[in-house]
């Protein structure tokens, strides 16, 4: 065996020794196979204290599809998969996270919208949420299009008819987002919920989830994170 070759095999050696004690010292691992894709960067991240993203892992892709990210996390948190592929965007899948291991399937054309994401319960509930907020807003833009064509015939009736199933729609889907929070009350979910996807409901109805929360998931993350948005909300008010 050549010296060249020698020290190939000690750098593989190597490399894989790394990466299995990166295996052991983690608790959490992203496995993920992107279709189609031949070159690129993957990376885990999550939002860090303040509104930075940070970098968690990351992987370089060369012609292999399948791929591994790995580590560390206390409890069920938002993280997101970014995708650099050097096409001047940004690629994102958002997820949640827990101890244990992750799978998303994608592709490289649809990298967002083609993700099937398997793991954690909370991401399980996301999935669920997510679906039904798409039909509402698949039902927003059926009645935007419908407005478009009211305006364009000068048709009053129809306009007026449109602005009330718009008005009851929007009231629709933010009863839907408060009950779901309630129901999932128990799961890191709800506190998430309340922080991200109710900006413009009523404080009472943040106040009602915040409280609905056990002590494990009002000491969670995103638990302490509401009940300080609630706490910086009701001093400004005195």
């Amino acid at each position: 065996m050549t010296k060249l070759n020698k020290a190939l095999s000690l750098i593989i050696l190597v490399l894989i020794a790394v990466s299995c004690k990166k295996d052991r010292d983690t608790n959490f691992t992203l496995n993920g196979h992107i279709k189609g894709i031949k070159k690129g960067v993957v990376y885990l991240q999550k939002n860090g204290d303040s509104s930075d993203i940070v970098d968690l892992d990351s992987v370089q892709i060369q012609g292999e599809p399948n791929f591994s990210l790995h580590t560390n996390i206390d409890e069920p948190i938002l993280m997101y998969l970014k995708l650099f592929k050097n096409d001047g965007e940004e690629h994102y899948i958002p997820f949640f996270a827990d101890k244990g291991i992750t799978e998303i399937n994608t592709t490289l054309k649809n990298f967002n919208f083609d993700a099937k994401i398997k793991g954690a319960k909370q991401q399980d509930l996301l999935n669920e949420y997510t679906d039904m907020i798409t039909k509402f807003n698949n039902q927003n833009l059926d009645l935007m299009q419908a407005n478009f064509i009211a305006q364009k015939d000068n048709d009053t009736i129809a306009l007026d008819s449109i602005i009330r199933r718009s008005n009851n729609l929007i009231k629709r889907k933010y009863a839907f987002i408060i009950q779901f929070a309630m129901n999932n009350k128990n799961s890191a979910i709800a506190p998430y919920i309340a922080l991200y996807e109710m900006p413009n409901a009523n404080p009472k109805y943040i106040d009602s989830v915040y409280y609905a929360l056990n002590d494990t998931i009002k000491n969670s993350f995103y638990g302490k994170k509401l009940n300080d948005i609630i706490s910086n909300r009701n001093s400004a008010a005195e």
